[in-house]
């Protein structure tokens, strides 16, 4: 399980963003999905989770964020290959499609 753990200065509460291991499904095509659990963000659908990626030895790379309920792209090129999704009052998804070996790296959301 991977954790990422933001806390605020100005009396704010913790957030915490809990992931869980990628789960992959192969129908047609294979596809590995993570789920970010949030907790301590009060309105959690209005606000950006971004997703990053980092691959070994690079600088970590955003792919995208939501906000409320639209994925926003730092490239055009992601659009068919990653998507995000948020569930619930606390839950985001992020699904990395068509999975090859060129996508091994380190996925893990963020929030501020």
């Amino acid at each position: 399980l991977l954790c990422f753990l933001s806390s605020f200065l100005d009396g704010r509460a913790q957030v915490l963003l809990k992931q869980s291991q990628a789960s992959i499904s192969r129908r047609q095509t294979t596809t590995a999905r993570i789920e970010c659990i949030a907790e301590g963000i009060p309105d959690f659908q209005s606000v950006n989770i971004h997703w990053y990626r980092q691959i070994p030895s690079k600088a970590p790379e955003r792919i995208l964020y939501i906000g409320s309920g639209q994925a926003y792209y730092d490239h055009d090129s992601y659009r068919t290959k990653y998507s995000s999704l948020k569930q619930g009052p606390n839950v985001c998804t992020f699904s990395v499609n068509n999975i090859n070996s060129n996508d091994e790296a380190t996925y893990y959301c963020a929030y501020w």
